[in-house]
């Protein structure tokens, strides 16, 4: 039998342990435990959340890679078309890990109504667009149908909607002026059928969606003929490799981009987030760490005279060490356990009930978004339990130091 084991059992189950002096500073160390693993559950929850969420968002109305043309248009309307015919297109075959490719345009318009008007990008789509993205973003209404014949139905962000007052049913003007501009202006009549909130209201406040049949007759292009093409990934950590390997299998003609580079800025503001958590992390375990070892100099000093008494039986200082260890390690592991009810409780929370709203205008989002998953609560589970009993090791060596016989004298 592992009789420091059944020793560190039998002073945790005795009613002295839980009433002696050092019981309050055991009761602090459990909970500095619990309230690390609280704080560092919800720093990884939501800074993995968050970045997800804002990269869905970019990916949504961007593709993971852009196809273009070679020109020296800096804005988002697609001026030079490009034609469908493509060895990547509508399968991407030559690389693998492409799930979807899809053509789309965009062409700069101003929405008319009868009291105000607002100067946004009617983003064309047809029938091969991917519309996973915005179910999820849809609030009102329904998705548009571009796969049969060309029509007027839109799909307007709510942002919009509240500043021009529209509701689905509604009917606006929207008009494209023309490269001539003694030419009178393309007018078009489009009727909201669904409105969408992605929470990001850059790019809510920039585009609504219509049939992209529009632009190509308003532009003069062929059926087949498209302002750029959106490829998605299966992967996103393989987007720089996949981005690479895109870019070398499309014609000489045509240049591609990924969204970290086209959003640079965002994307290296998201990166700030791991440097966070990994922040938050450390300093955590180092609070529940130094609280620990007070707790065991107390446990230590508290039983100095068994520790004598031990020595005397011919116990080894390891063996002593080992025994307090166990009664660390029980403490650890209670207040992980409180820590991982208490962490996780507040996470479904959020994640079911939104209790904690954040700024779009800042964060992107409207509620704090959590990131679960059963790996990383297991590793920082695991992690906080070995690094706070290597930060045991050394204070447990004052064991070694103590005398039996100025020990068992000892009062």
């Amino acid at each position: 039998m592992n009789y420091e084991f059944f020793i560190a059992k039998r002073i945790i189950g005795s009613k002295a342990y839980k009433s002696s002096i050092s019981a309050p500073i055991i009761k602090i160390g459990i909970a500095a435990i619990a309230i690390g693993i609280v704080v560092m559950m919800i720093a990884i929850a939501t800074g993995i959340g968050l970045q997800q969420k804002i990269r869905d968002k970019v990916v949504a109305f961007n593709g993971h890679v852009t196809i273009t043309n070679y020109d020296n248009n800096n804005s988002q309307e697609s001026v030079f078309p490009i034609s469908k015919n493509q060895d990547f297109y509508p399968d991407f075959k030559s690389v693998e890990g492409v799930s979807h490719v899809q053509g789309v345009a965009s062409k700069f318009g101003v929405i008319r109504t009868e009291t105000d008007f607002e100067g946004v990008y009617l983003k064309g789509v047809g029938a091969d667009y991917n519309w996973d993205y915005f179910k999820e973003f849809l609030i009102e209404g329904k998705l548009p149908d571009y796969t049969q014949k060309r029509n007027e139905d839109v799909l307007v962000s709510k942002y919009l909607a509240n500043r021009l007052n529209f509701k689905v049913g509604d009917n606006f003007q929207m008009v494209f002026a023309k490269d001539d501009p003694e030419k009178l202006p393309n007018i078009i009549t489009y009727n909201v059928v669904g409105i969408y909130n992605s929470g990001f209201q850059d790019l809510d406040a920039q585009y609504l969606i219509g049939d992209i049949r529009h632009l190509q007759r308003i532009n003069r292009w062929e059926k087949d003929q498209v302002g750029n093409f959106e490829v998605f990934i299966d992967d996103y950590d393989e987007l720089d490799e996949k981005a690479a390997e895109i870019h070398q299998n499309i014609s000489s003609l045509l240049d591609s981009q990924s969204i970290t580079d086209r959003y640079y800025s965002v994307f290296e503001w998201i990166k700030i987030f791991d440097k966070n958590i990994y922040g938050i992390i450390g300093i955590m375990i180092l609070v529940a760490g130094i609280n620990m070892i007070t707790a065991l100099l107390v446990l230590i000093l508290e039983r100095t005279r068994m520790i004598g008494v031990l020595k005397t039986l011919g116990s080894s200082n390891w063996s002593i060490r080992k025994l307090f260890l166990y009664n660390a390690s029980y403490l650890i592991l209670l207040g992980l356990f409180w820590g991982n009810i208490l962490g996780l409780g507040l996470l479904f929370a959020q994640k079911y009930f939104k209790l904690f709203p954040l700024d779009p205008t800042v964060y992107y989002v409207t509620e704090a978004p959590v990131f679960i998953s059963f790996g990383y609560i297991l590793a920082l589970n695991v992690g906080t339990l070995i690094l706070c009993l290597l930060m045991l090791l050394m204070p447990s060596y004052i064991i070694t130091k103590i005398s039996p016989v100025k020990a068992i004298r000892f009062d």
